[in-house]
């Protein structure tokens, strides 16, 4: 039987998870049936580009959809997505998972009571440079992350540490080994336009010994997503904007005694991430196989991000950075 789909929440990220929903109905894929949101003018315009229907009450959907792509502000992923998975929808929510990790814990919670695939949308995993990459990584032991974007008007009701860290910590943390310790973690950052974080920088340190320096921006001049880190023997980087991925190995001397470097430049296949990321979730949510990022996967994501931003709120109290701002 096809699934019967639905996204709730047709703002800014919500619009492009409708786009693909109706994408893979037309190919047959699924049956996209409705959109949801609570700005009726917006959530009618949505449904009319895409030819499909249209509530502003969540509710609404109940019994009537099989799958649902959850994309409103983080304050109410938790209401909406227990009520949905109680009654056996399966979700599909943005990230962060929820505000607490007892809100992550509460739907976790409801997805295995209503027997329903819950899924959270980190979907820079399914970027296809890291995409590439992922089959090459053994034991990384050194990560230098960048993470910078322009300043927008979106997701201003969370951090940046919430916004776009969580990605690479997410990230790291899959690289490393989702069970491997975060023994330490020392964090600082600053608001700049926002009464909120808008520059972090963090440092984590793995029980395996390995070290992760992130720094994330949403205010600068230009669009950087970079990681590149280190394993035994391998010198790896990757751009997320570009889609390249490359290893720099050492290799054997030959006419002097030192090691020369050769780089492989891994071929990435060009796919959307959104696109990747919903149809892993279409197949989960039909086949009741794991999905490919699980709450649980979420709510380690989320425990990382509120450690840092409570590092963060400790040096800012300690240095005296919050009192300068108080006072600028």
């Amino acid at each position: 039987m096809t699934q019967r789909t639905a996204v709730i929440g047709v703002g800014h990220l919500g619009k492009q998870h409708a786009r693909i929903h109706a994408a893979l109905a037309a190919e047959g894929v699924s049956q996209f049936t409705n959109v949801c949101d609570i700005d009726q003018d917006l959530v009618k315009s949505v449904a009319n580009e895409w030819q499909t229907n249209s509530t502003a009450d969540w509710r609404a959907l109940m019994g009537n959809v099989d799958a649902v792509s959850l994309a409103v502000p983080t304050e109410s992923h938790c209401e909406i997505a227990c009520g949905l998975l109680e009654s056996g929808i399966h979700v599909l929510v943005e990230k962060p998972i929820s505000r607490t990790l007892e809100e992550a814990d509460s739907m976790i919670a409801a997805a295995r009571k209503g027997g329903a695939i819950l899924q959270v949308g980190h979907a820079e995993r399914f970027n296809p440079a890291l995409a590439a990459l992922r089959p090459h990584v053994r034991n990384p032991v050194y990560f230098e992350i960048h993470r910078i974007g322009q300043f927008s008007a979106r997701s201003l009701d969370i951090d940046v540490v919430l916004d776009l860290m969580i990605h690479d910590l997410d990230i790291v943390q899959w690289l490393v080994g989702e069970d491997v310790e975060v023994t330490s973690l020392h964090a600082v950052g600053i608001p700049i336009l926002t009464d909120r974080v808008d520059a972090a920088n963090a440092r984590l340190e793995f029980a395996t010994g390995a070290v992760a320096n992130i720094t994330a921006s949403r205010v600068g001049t230009e669009k950087i997503r970079k990681m590149r880190f280190f394993q035994p023997r391998d010198y790896i980087a990757v751009d997320y904007t570009t889609n390249h991925a490359s290893i720099s190995s050492l290799s054997p001397p030959t006419t002097s005694p030192w090691p020369g470097v050769r780089t492989n430049i891994l071929e990435v296949e060009d796919i959307e991430p959104l696109r990747a990321e919903i149809e892993s979730f279409f197949h989960a949510a039909s086949s009741g196989s794991r999905p490919a990022i699980s709450g649980e996967d979420g709510r380690r994501a989320l425990a990382l991000a509120l450690r840092t931003l409570e590092q963060i709120h400790a040096h800012s109290l300690t240095s005296g950075v919050s009192a300068l701002l108080q006072n600028a």
